[in-house]
């Protein structure tokens, strides 16, 4: 018997008793509570045979008997399948036909020693060892019929249960090298490969950001897939050293709990683009095979053969490109200004040392389009905009396949060149290229909702919302549809969902503090845009969005005070005219109003496109000017009638000229 505290290897494998960690070749090996339990008692009496009722004793002393039989021969199944065995060529687990199972392999301990086989009870009179024998025999001709009855139910049970595998989700893979300044490659490595399997097609794959919340997480397969509503799990490791890169990867499915292909590769570096793909390929083979096999067929609709692997052999990514690349990714995904600054330097430095690499340029206009926006202002959308539309056209006359860069072409077309049509054929574009794209469908939801196509808007980021379960914006941006549709408690609820998995969401805050306003609800309007404000900092279009809330809650004075502290930040950083046109409808002032909403059509701001839809706009809607700047926008006039409160009473002069401070009395 192997001592309790010590690790114990057999083949290529090492079971850690005391933290119940099994791996292969260093990685883990992922395992249900029971078929470990199963594994560590035939471990502690390698080469002696296990009963049956020991195990039931010992493991499962509180089911029955029929509850036992089924629990077990699943718990083996599970695990033969985790340690490449079978029952009828066993190198690990032997059957023994009714009666138990014994461990076979030699086992190493700590110490290196073989565990032998127990030797036999010799001092049993004959006559005990016949009675006994006999005893047996009746038991096991009872448990054996029993058995064939429970396993033929429990085998159907199971058969039934392994539908075919529609959703996967591709945890972060571990990075091996031990030096945390190579995550970026291991976090790149997991979104490349999230990518490569979505262009596929084949089933529906998990977005990286709801993928990233498992990172380092203890967590097993039945829970994470219960989270992201997947069928099977694609984990693994990276070993990144020098120029050289080891992946190792499996593809272990939830229910039931089964390990379903595992391979290990090594490349050079340069050739890490063409390894993505064909680990990609390798898995989504193995999905579509036993689907063939059960007699399915992969019940995604948009099945279409995958990108050849040949293409990759004309060009090969330049090693250090490639890593710098990797490093802006890792930057651009952290959503801070910091963050963004950073990836925009990566990305410039990768396509610098090698101008093929489209993945480059694809990061570089990703970069763009988030500096541009109005959430960060980091850039003005007149300098953001042309510099991220030249990045997408250059990545995508290397590779005409990146949905990315088609998605940036896309939010460019809408919210800078103000041409709807030509953004839908882009995010369509780009959603043919990689259905699994949650941005692709995020985005143009966005789309169709500025256009008041609210349903269609709906259901793209419904879609979005499938692959990327765990998106706070996602989730949060659904809320804002509802509230552009006036349908103000389902907006409501659904920005109280988004706080529910983070009551830290500063997005949510502003959207919810938004429909309170439109509900007259001031006090709790007040109380969530001063949350949302404290949470992410003084960015100008939230303080301008707080002195809209307190001029619409009649508190004048305050209101004044934060758009004259506006117009001393804007002496020195870009600041949201939308958000400042947004305070003066608050205060009653018409003429201020259009002044800075001419200014934000001047500055071509991302709010220019929902002029439309957005609620905060409504008692600017008759005014003839309000139709002039439609007409000038050049939209279609939206499909849904909305409504225009008269109840907010205008006034026809300025509180102040243009350029003049204002003043509280």
């Amino acid at each position: 018997m192997t001592p309790a505290s010590s690790p114990v290897r057999f083949g290529s494998f090492e079971l850690d008793l005391h933290s119940g960690e099994l791996r292969k070749d260093g990685l883990r090996v992922r395992l249900g509570d029971q078929p470990l339990q199963v594994l560590t008692l035939l471990l502690e009496h390698p080469g002696e045979i296990v009963t049956r009722e020991e195990l039931q004793r010992r493991l499962w002393s509180s089911d029955t008997f029929v509850e036992f039989e089924h629990s077990l021969n699943a718990a083996v199944k599970r695990l033969r399948e985790a340690l490449g065995d079978s029952a009828e060529n066993p190198r690990f687990i032997e059957t023994l036909p009714r009666h138990g199972y014994r461990f076979i392999a030699p086992v190493r301990s700590a110490d290196r020693r073989v565990a032998e086989p127990a030797a036999p009870n010799l001092s049993e009179s004959g006559a005990q060892r016949k009675l006994r024998r006999r005893a047996a025999v009746i038991a096991l001709l009872v448990v054996g019929a029993v058995s064939y009855l429970v396993g033929r139910w429990a085998w159907g049970r199971w058969h039934d249960s392994e539908g075919p595998i529609r959703a996967i989700a591709v945890l972060p893979l571990v990075n091996l090298s031990n030096d945390p300044n190579q995550e970026y490659f291991s976090d790149g490595m997991t979104e490349a490969m999230i990518t490569e399997l979505g262009r596929l097609g084949s089933v529906r794959v998990i977005s990286r950001q709801s993928a990233m919340h498992f990172k380092g997480t203890t967590k097993t397969v039945s829970q994470i897939a219960e989270e992201l509503k997947v069928d099977a799990l694609v984990e693994g490791a990276v070993l990144c050293d020098g120029d050289k890169v080891r992946i190792s990867v499996q593809l272990v499915r939830a229910k039931p709990e089964a390990h379903v292909w595992a391979q290990s590769y090594e490349r050079n570096l340069r050739d890490v683009i063409r390894l993505q793909r064909e680990v990609s390929h390798a898995i989504v083979s193995d999905i579509q095979g036993t689907l063939l096999t059960s007699g399915r067929r992969t019940p995604l609709a948009r099945d279409r053969p995958a990108p050849p692997l040949v293409e990759f052999e004309a060009h090969l990514v330049d090693a250090q490109s490639y890593e710098l690349y990797l490093k802006g990714r890792y930057h651009w995904n952290k959503r801070t200004p910091d963050g963004i600054m950073k990836s925009l330097e990566y990305f410039q430095l990768a396509a610098g040392k090698d101008p093929t690499n489209a993945l480059a340029y694809a990061g570089l206009a990703d970069a763009y389009i988030v500096s541009g926006s109005g959430q960060y202002g980091l850039m003005s959308p007149k300098e953001a905009m042309p510099k991220a539309e030249a990045a997408a056209k250059q990545a995508l006359q290397l590779d005409s396949t990146l949905a990315e860069a088609h998605a940036t072409l896309g939010y460019v077309r809408f919210y800078f060149d103000w041409n709807p049509p030509g953004a839908e054929r882009e995010f369509q574009e780009a959603i043919e290229l990689n259905p699994n794209y949650a941005t692709a469908h995020h985005w143009y939801a966005l789309t169709l909702n500025a256009q008041g196509r609210f349903a269609d808007a709906i259901r793209e980021i419904t879609t979005a919302e499938h692959l990327d379960p765990l998106s706070l914006i996602l989730s949060a941006d659904m809320g804002t549809i509802f509230h552009y549709a006036r349908q103000s408690d389902q907006a409501i609820a659904q920005l109280r969902k988004t706080l529910d998995m983070d009551p830290n969401f500063a997005a949510a805050h502003f959207v919810l503090a938004r429909c309170y306003a439109q509900e007259k609800r001031y006090p709790e309007a007040i109380a969530e845009i001063k949350r949302a404000i404290e949470l992410a900092g003084d960015e100008p279009f939230w303080n301008a969005t707080l002195a809209y809330i307190y001029a619409m809650a009649g508190h004048r004075q305050e209101a004044i005070e934060i758009l004259n502290q506006l117009n001393e930040v804007a002496k020195h950083r870009f600041v949201p005219a939308s958000g400042l046109t947004w305070a003066y409808i608050g205060l009653g002032d018409t003429d201020r109003a259009f002044y800075w909403l001419e200014k934000a059509y001047a500055a071509h701001e991302d709010n220019i496109v929902v002029l439309q839809v957005q609620p905060e706009l409504d008692p600017l809607r008759a005014d003839p000017r309000f139709h002039d700047l439609l007409r000038r926008v050049n939209f279609p006039p939206p499909k849904a009638s909305l409504p225009v409160p008269t109840s907010l009473p205008l006034r026809a002069r300025s509180l102040a000229p243009p350029g003049k401070r204002l003043r509280s009395g």
